[in-house]
């Protein structure tokens, strides 16, 4: 019988960024597949698209490429989620400034983009996380079906199509991205 050791947060940090995706669940290490160009593509715009908006208004720090956020979750209290996109206020942040290892709680904005072997079940359990841990919008964007799902805190939910736009609400106030020019 085989016996697995969790890890914790920190040390999960010490393993490096290594060559793989990776997130922390239940104290053990998930290993995710690379992502392919079309997420990538999608990624890049919506991560430019917000980035500018915050440039030009302020307010926090918009970050991509897997950082890890440590949700302090009561079924997992370390658990490390590493969004696609994420934006984070000003007033999230340690003393306002990123620090150099992950980011404790939620960030305001979590944005998963879906690869084709996502499984709907895992997407559901992170969307919840995020939520459960205090981000206030998380934005599910669905490629194949030109669409995107944004997610609330107080358990509502609303699919977007390639016609209408994304909307920063309270959490990005002004922020306008027509999903036309995503997809």
């Amino acid at each position: 019988m085989e016996t697995r050791t969790r890890i914790t947060a920190q040390e999960f940090w010490q393993l490096g960024e290594g060559d793989r995706r990776r997130e922390l669940i239940n104290g053990e290490v998930v290993e995710m597949a690379p992502v392919g160009g079309v997420h990538g593509k999608l990624t890049g715009k919506i991560y430019r698209r917000l980035a500018e908006h915050v440039d030009r208004q302020g307010g926090g720090e918009v970050l991509v490429g897997d950082v890890g956020f440590v949700l302090s979750l009561p079924y997992d209290p370390e658990r490390v989620r590493a969004p696609d996109i994420a934006f984070v206020s000003h007033h999230r942040l340690p003393e306002g400034h990123l620090p150099t290892g992950f980011l404790s709680g939620a960030p305001d904005l979590a944005v998963e983009v879906l690869s084709p072997a996502d499984d709907p079940v895992d997407i559901q359990q992170k969307v919840r996380d995020y939520l459960e841990a205090g981000a206030r919008l998380v934005w599910i964007v669905a490629p194949q079906a030109r669409t995107v799902t944004v997610y609330r805190p107080d358990g509502s939910a609303r699919l977007l199509r390639e016609t209408e736009s994304l909307e920063g609400e309270e959490v990005l106030p002004g922020l306008h991205i027509p999903l036309s020019e995503v997809f």
